[in-house]
């Protein structure tokens, strides 16, 4: 069954962040080669959302690397994919917990 994605807040504002950087300090075809690997991953997702490992932040959040700069961490139902975050690798571990916790 394929579920339907959510973005949250968050996680909508962290990709416009992520894509305006992509296309201003490397290049159009960068962010369509970033852009390629998240639909990939998201449809994987949305076919077997099981699939990427758990994270041991909170139950049920799973993390997907996208890249080896880039994960996004997602919870699932019957019917939707929440993306919780866009988290960028090279931030503070600790950024990561903070992000989660705070509410969009």
């Amino acid at each position: 069954m394929k579920r339907k994605v959510i973005l949250s807040k968050r996680a909508s504002h962290k990709l416009d962040v992520l894509f305006n950087y992509l296309q201003s300090n490397w290049s159009q075809n960068v962010k369509t080669s970033f852009i390629e690997k998240l639909d990939k991953k998201l449809e994987m997702i949305k076919e077997n959302p099981e699939i990427f490992p758990k994270s041991n932040i909170i139950k049920g959040l799973h993390k997907c690397v996208i890249t080896k700069q880039t994960t996004l961490y997602y919870l699932f139902d019957d019917f939707t994919i929440s993306i919780v975050t866009i988290f960028f690798n090279k931030q503070n571990p600790n950024a990561l917990m903070n992000e989660i916790n705070k509410d969009d």
